[in-house]
């Protein structure tokens, strides 16, 4: 297992891409290009985009029939937090259409041969991580203002939450600890995929990578990640099907996205040992 390293790239460096400054119309570019990859071949993503809307309702129905009907509104939220490593599989499209390559759909499952995988499943577990975590403080804060008893019924959780002080806390508080979770993911994986399937440069630089363009763009990524969640929550709306759209363009669309973000492999970049 020669080749198996996470942290770093396959020389134990430390590599740091260089970060390009952009504007909103790079944002609407890379999701026209995003659009355009979908639909160039459409029956190709089928067994993938529908594993979106499948989960989502599964993950309803096992919240209402388990007595975590509170739990609804954070399940379809979350979908946010690993959508980044969910949609890898696109991403791989993405960077074969614009390499002329097949982009038959059985070519999004070739990640399983990239020499970055150590890495993209870290990363991909400590999404999974936090999501499990953000249900968790969905949790708390749920039971903190209405104690342990579940509600009733959707009908009466809903009137509870619309018409009591408590439940425009737990919308206030809810909101602001998802909020957070967004950014911290936002700001460690925005491109942190894409980057490890174009480059197997490791966890680190990734993570490092995705934070700089952030900090280098912080309008232009703010815009980016109200966009991900205004198209998420739409496409979450119908019974979760709008997803089967919804999240195969995005996970185009963030593959041009890290295109305009990072220059390529060609210029100049930093290396250091770990």
């Amino acid at each position: 297992m020669a080749g198996f390293h996470v942290m770093a790239d396959a020389r134990g460096m430390h590599v740091q891409p260089t970060v390009r400054r952009i504007t909103s119309a790079d944002l609407w570019d890379a999701l026209r290009l995003g659009a355009d990859d979908f639909w160039a071949k459409p029956s190709h993503y089928v067994f993938l985009c529908l594993i979106y809307p499948i989960v989502g309702l599964i993950l309803t129905q096992w919240s209402s029939g388990s007595n975590a009907i509170q739990l609804i509104y954070p399940l379809m939220s979350g979908f946010a937090l690993v959508g980044p490593f969910a949609a890898i599989g696109l991403y791989e499209i993405s960077r074969r259409r614009e390499l002329g390559m097949n982009t038959d759909w059985r070519h999004a499952l070739d990640v399983r041969r990239s020499p970055a995988l150590p890495a993209i499943a870290v990363i991909g577990i400590t999404l999974l991580a936090l999501f499990l975590l953000w249900l968790y403080t969905a949790q708390a804060i749920y039971t903190g203002l209405f104690g342990d008893q579940p509600p009733a019924s959707i009908g009466a959780f809903i009137r509870e939450v619309l018409t009591t002080s408590k439940g425009w806390t737990l919308i206030l508080l809810g909101n602001a600890a998802g909020f957070v979770f967004a950014v911290v993911v936002l700001a460690t994986t925005v491109i942190a995929f894409p980057l490890l399937l174009d480059r197997d440069v490791g966890v680190v630089s990734a993570i490092e990578t995705s934070a700089r363009a952030v900090m280098a763009n912080p309008l232009q990524m703010a815009l980016w990640g109200l966009i991900v969640a205004v198209l998420l929550v739409l496409g979450s709306i119908p019974l979760f099907a709008g997803l089967a759209v919804v999240m195969p363009i995005l996970g185009h669309a963030t593959w041009h996205l890290y295109r305009r973000v990072v220059e390529p492999e060609r210029a100049q970049q930093i290396r250091r040992p770990m």
